[in-house]
């Protein structure tokens, strides 16, 4: 079978009982009208049920939402004050490193002057280095072997 047969087959005999399939699909319907407009309310404009304030269920709800508001801020306030020693410490220990640093730059200094001195130094005693054949060096450059 070709692709033209298959496709009269299937147009000839096999859709009227699909869309016949498609027509049993109901239809949904929204129950509420004001849903129908697609959007759904923000929670804060929905309806809320009322509660008699003076029932022990509301009493014990607004307990509960004391001590739960009470831990939240002791938690927070228990976070900044941990931060804040944190950065007391790290001030500290800042202050304490650049003292370091300071100290050690002075001691680089003091100890590349030492080197400098005694290079120089050094430099100033160094003798003439001894012939190799015994003899001694000529002074101002002159000719080694005595003209």
């Amino acid at each position: 079978m070709n692709l033209d047969q298959a496709h009269a087959t299937l147009s000839s005999s096999s859709l009227p009982a699909a869309v016949a399939g498609l027509q049993q699909v109901p239809q949904l319907v929204p129950a509420d009208p004001s849903a129908a407009g697609g959007k759904a309310l923000p929670p804060s404009k929905m309806k809320k049920p009322s509660v008699d304030k003076d029932s022990e269920e509301y009493r014990q709800r607004r307990e509960r939402n004391n001590l739960a508001v009470k831990k939240s801020r002791m938690r927070s306030k228990q976070k900044a004050m941990d931060t804040q020693q944190r950065v007391n410490e790290l001030k500290e220990e800042n202050e304490r490193l650049e003292a370091k640093i300071k100290l050690l730059s002075k001691e680089l200094s003091v100890l590349k002057d030492l080197f400098l001195e005694h290079a120089h130094n050094l430099a100033d005693n160094v003798q003439p280095p001894a012939a190799v054949d015994g003899a001694s060096p000529v002074p101002n450059g002159g000719p080694a072997n005595g003209q």
